[in-house]
């Protein structure tokens, strides 16, 4: 299966779901459970504004999201972050495209 993601995406898995960008409660669910808002906006991050990121499968679109999370760390000189089996299992569902 592919993965992509975007701004514009995000926005309409949102919406889909009448969550606004602020919601962080709602956000934390849609995403998983605890640190579903940090991942949501791990992944806003990691994708440039106006441009589609795209992945072939499960294990890149991971390995992608973690090295930017590795390096927004190292930037921070802060310990990285891993994704709970819950927010992985989410956000593969989300960012999964059809078909």
């Amino acid at each position: 299966m592919r993965y992509s993601i975007s701004h514009q995406k995000l926005k309409l898995i949102l919406a889909a779901q009448g969550l606004s960008p602020g919601d962080a409660g709602g956000i934390d669910q849609l995403f998983g459970g605890k640190d579903g808002y940090y991942w949501y906006g791990t992944l806003r991050d990691l994708c440039p504004a106006g441009k589609t990121l795209s992945w072939d499968n499960q294990y890149a679109m991971v390995a992608a999201i973690q090295a930017h999370e590795n390096a927004t760390a190292a930037e921070d000189e802060m310990k990285p972050q891993v994704p709970s089996p819950a927010n992985i299992a989410a956000i593969s569902k989300l960012l999964g495209d059809p078909l």
